[in-house]
C-alpha cells in the first residue's frame, strides 16, 4: 500500500530552492537574445548557488542561473541574472574542456551510428543483422589513453553494441564486438573498433543467444537451471504491506523537512541529483551541504578497445539528468511525499522529472532494548527512519541513492547498484582473462564504481576540526600485563595534506569532526560527529588502477579514503568542472585545492569521503543484478549528551498477529 503526498514544494522562496521552469524560460531567452546570430545547443540551464557568506548573512536577493551552451565546436558559460533577464557575463570553456553529455547528446550519438551506410553495412555482413533498430548503442564517454586512432580534440561519443530482438529483450545479453565513435558536432560516424580478440573486419561473427529476465520473455530462455517462467502458485511471495493509518510523521513546507528532531532542505539539480541542505539534528547543526560529487567507473580489461571504458557518471552524464520517475508501491513503499525535479533539453526548453524523489519512513528494526534479567521487566522501542531517495539509470547501470535519518542521530548514505552488467563477446571456447562468463559468449568484465560524497561539515558551528581515530593492539607491560589491553588514538589533522587518508578496517579507522569550541557535558570532550566508512558492505579498496593509469590521473579522488580542505567559494567538483574526455589536469582538482597545505584547524572544513565497491561479476549477476550496496554513516560522537531517543513512548504494532496461534 502507498499513499502518495505531493504538494507545491515551491510554496516557500529560499535561496536554496533548485530551478523553476519560468527561471529556465527567462535565462535561456537571455542567451539566445545576447547571440541572436547563432546556432545554440544548450547543454546545462540550472541556478547557481549563492555564495555561502552570503547566505549566512541573508544578504541573498539575486537568483543568478548559469547556463552551459555550445555554438558548433565552441562551449561557453553565460551566467543570467533572471530577476532583470539579463547576461551578467559570459566566457567560453578553454581548450580541451568538453561540458557534459546530456540525455539528448546520448540519443543523437545513437541516431547518428543507425543512419550511417557503413554501419548498417558492417550490421548485414558481421552479423546478419538487417536491420539497424535491431541494435542498441549505449552511449559511453571516451576514456582518452593517448592511443586513440581518431582525433580526441573533437567532441566524441563511443558506443558499445548489443542485438535484440525487441524493445523489451535483454541486449546486454547479445553484445558485438565493434565500437563505433561518434563526433557530436559534426555529426559523423569518426571510427568503427574491433576488439582485440574477434575476427577481422569481413568475418562473420557469430551473435549470442537470447537470455532474458522480463516475464513476458522468460520462456525464451535455454540455459539450464535459468527460470522459464514467472512464478506461481505457493512460491510466489504473499502481500507485504506498509500502513500508516494516521499518516507520515514528517512535516514539509517548501523544502524545508521536519522530521523526529531532524530539520533540513532537500535540492536538487542536475548533476548530483538530491543534496540536503542545512542538516540540523536536535536544533544543532551538523551538515551544512551533502552530495554525492563525483563516481570513476574502470573497467579492468587491457584488450582493446576497453582501455577506453572508464566512465565518470557524475560530471559525465549527470545524476539528476538521469533521474528516473518513481512508482509508487514499488521503488518507494508507504506513505509518501514526493518532489519533482525541473530540467531543461538541448533546446533550452524546461521539463519536469515527476516523482523525481521519493520520502518516506521506514520500519528500522529494534532502535534499543534491555531486558532486567532479575525482575523479567523489559523495556523495548522500534527504530525508524526517514529516507530521502532517487534513483539515476546511467546507461546499463541503475544508482539507487538513499539518505537515512535515524532517531539516534546517525545520518548516511546508501548507494545500492543494480541494472545490468555493461557486457562485450568473447570468442566461442573461450575464458575471459579479466572478467567472468555470466552466458555463453558474453563476458562481464571486473570492474570498480568508485563514489565520492562532499560533506560541507558544520558540527554545532561552521569552525571545525578532524582527527582520525584507530584502535590499536596495545603492547604489553606494566600497563597491558595480561595482555587484553587495545587502545582507542585520536591524532589530529592539522593541514590540508595531512588530512589526505586511507580507510583501514584493520584498526577500525575512523574520522572524527569536531567543534574545539564547544564541550560535551558528559565525556568533557569535544562536540563531534564521526565518519564510519564500510557500513552498508564489506570493506573496500581505494582505486586499484596503476598509479600511472589515465584513470588515476582524472581520478585522483578514488585514491585515498578522505581529502579535507578549507571550504572555498567554486570547490565542488573532484575531478574537475569538466570530466568528459578530461586529462590528468582536470581530475587532479581535489589534490590541487590542497596544495597550499593551508591549516584546517578550527576552520570551516570540508570532507571529500571516497568510497566504492569492487565488482567481480558472478552467474547470478545476470541476467539483471540483484542489489549490491555501499555506503558510510555520520554518527553523533559526544554532540549529545545521552541517547536521544530514550523519550520515546512504547509502542506496539496492533497489526501484527502470531503464525502459531493466530493472536
Amino acid at each position: 500500500m502507498g499513499d502518495c503526498e505531493k504538494k507545491d514544494w515551491k510554496s516557500t522562496a529560499h535561496a536554496l530552492d533548485p530551478i523553476s521552469r519560468p527561471e529556465i524560460v527567462k535565462a535561456v531567452a537571455a542567451v539566445k537574445k545576447s547571440r541572436v546570430d547563432d546556432a545554440i545547443r544548450f547543454n546545462v540551464v540550472d541556478v547557481e548557488e549563492p555564495p555561502k557568506l552570503a547566505l549566512l548573512s541573508g544578504e541573498t536577493t539575486r537568483r543568478v542561473v548559469s547556463v552551459t551552451f555550445q555554438v558548433e565546436s565552441k562551449a561557453f558559460v553565460a551566467r543570467v541574472d533572471v530577476g532583470s533577464g539579463t547576461v551578467l557575463e559570459t566566457r567560453e570553456l578553454e581548450g580541451g574542456q568538453q561540458p557534459m553529455l546530456t540525455p539528448d547528446d546520448c540519443l543523437l550519438a545513437e541516431s547518428v551510428v543507425k543512419d550511417d551506410p557503413r554501419f548498417k553495412s558492417l550490421l548485414a555482413e558481421r552479423y546478419g543483422i538487417l536491420d539497424a533498430e535491431k541494435v542498441a548503442c549505449d552511449p559511453w564517454s571516451v576514456h582518452c589513453t593517448g592511443s586513440e586512432p581518431f582525433d580526441t580534440s573533437k567532441r566524441l561519443v563511443q558506443t558499445f553494441l548489443y542485438a535484440r530482438d525487441s524493445e523489451i529483450d535483454n541486449a546486454y545479453a547479445k553484445p558485438l564486438d565493434a565500437l563505433p565513435v561518434v563526433d557530436l558536432v559534426a555529426r559523423k560516424l569518426v571510427h568503427i573498433g574491433i576488439q582485440g580478440s574477434s575476427p577481422e573486419l569481413g568475418s562473420r561473427v557469430e551473435v549470442p543467444m537470447s537470455y532474458n529476465y522480463h516475464p513476458k520473455l522468460l520462456s525464451q530462455n535455454s540455459l539450464k537451471g535459468c527460470p522459464t517462467a514467472p512464478r506461481q502458485g505457493a512460491t510466489v511471495p504473499r502481500p507485504l504491506e506498509i500502513i500508516q493509518p494516521e499518516g507520515p510523521s514528517f512535516t514539509v513546507e517548501g523544502q524545508l523537512v521536519r522530521w523526529d528532531k531532524w530539520t533540513l532542505r532537500v535540492g536538487f539539480n542536475h548533476r548530483e541529483g538530491l543534496v540536503l541542505n542545512e542538516v540540523r539534528f536536535a536544533g544543532e547543526l551538523v551538515v551544512w551541504r551533502a552530495s554525492l560529487v563525483e563516481m570513476a567507473v574502470p573497467y579492468a580489461d587491457a584488450e582493446h578497445p576497453f582501455q577506453r571504458k572508464c566512465a565518470f557518471d557524475v560530471g559525465d552524464y549527470g545524476l539528476g539528468y538521469c533521474a528516473n520517475s518513481l512508482g509508487l508501491g514499488c521503488d518507494c513503499l508507504g506513505h509518501i511525499h514526493y518532489f519533482d525535479a525541473t530540467l531543461s533539453d538541448s533546446k533550452g526548453d524546461p521539463y519536469t522529472v515527476e516523482k523525481a524523489v521519493c520520502m518516506h519512513e521506514e520500519d528500522d528494526g529494534i532502535l534499543w532494548k534491555h531486558m532486567e534479567y532479575r525482575t523479567g521487566h523489559a523495556q523495548s522501542r522500534r527504530s525508524r527512519k526517514l529516507v530521502l531517495s532517487f534513483i539515476a539509470t546511467v546507461v546499463n547501470y541503475e544508482y539507487l541513492f538513499y539518505w537515512y535519518c535515524k532517531q539516534d542521530g546517525t545520518l548516511s548514505l546508501e548507494i545500492k547498484l543494480t541494472g545490468m552488467l555493461s557486457t562485450n563477446s568473447i570468442p566461442a571456447g573461450s575464458q575471459p582473462q579479466h572478467g567472468t562468463l555470466v552466458a555463453p559468449l558474453v563476458n562481464a568484465q571486473v570492474h570498480q564504481h568508485m563514489f565520492c560524497a562532499r560533506l560541507d561539515m558544520a558540527v554545532g558551528g561552521h569552525e571545525n576540526s578532524i582527527a582520525e581515530v584507530d584502535v590499536e593492539t596495545a603492547l604489553q607491560g606494566d600497563e597491558n600485563p595480561w595482555g587484553n589491553v587495545f587502545l582507542k588514538t585520536e591524532k589530529v589533522l592539522k593541514t590540508e595534506k595531512e588530512a589526505q587518508r586511507d580507510a583501514d578496517a584493520s584498526v577500525a579507522r575512523t574520522w572524527r569532526i569536531f567543534n574545539g569550541s564547544r564541550t560535551n557535558g558528559v565525556s568533557k570532550k569535544t562536540m563531534g560527529y564521526k565518519l564510519v566508512p564500510f557500513v552498508f558492505g564489506p570493506a573496500q579498496p581505494s582505486l586499484l588502477t596503476h598509479p600511472d593509469s589515465m584513470v588515476a590521473k582524472r581520478g585522483v579522488f578514488a585514491t585515498k579514503s578522505v581529502w579535507v580542505t578549507r571550504y572555498r567559494e567554486g570547490q565542488r567538483w573532484p575531478a574537475g568542472d569538466y570530466t568528459v574526455q578530461s586529462d590528468g589536469r582536470e581530475g587532479r582538482a581535489v589534490e590541487r585545492w590542497a596544495e597550499g597545505d593551508e591549516s584546517i584547524e578550527g576552520q570551516d572544513l570540508v570532507v571529500y569521503h571516497s568510497f566504492g565497491v569492487c565488482h567481480v561479476p558472478r552467474p547470478e549477476d545476470f541476467p539483471v543484478m540483484p542489489c549490491e550496496s555501499t555506503g558510510f554513516m555520520l554518527k553523533p560522537d559526544s554532540f549529545l549528551v545521552c541517547n536521544p531517543s530514550i523519550d520515546l513512548p512504547e509502542s506496539a504494532s496492533t497489526m501484527s498477529k502470531c503464525n502459531q496461534c493466530g493472536a
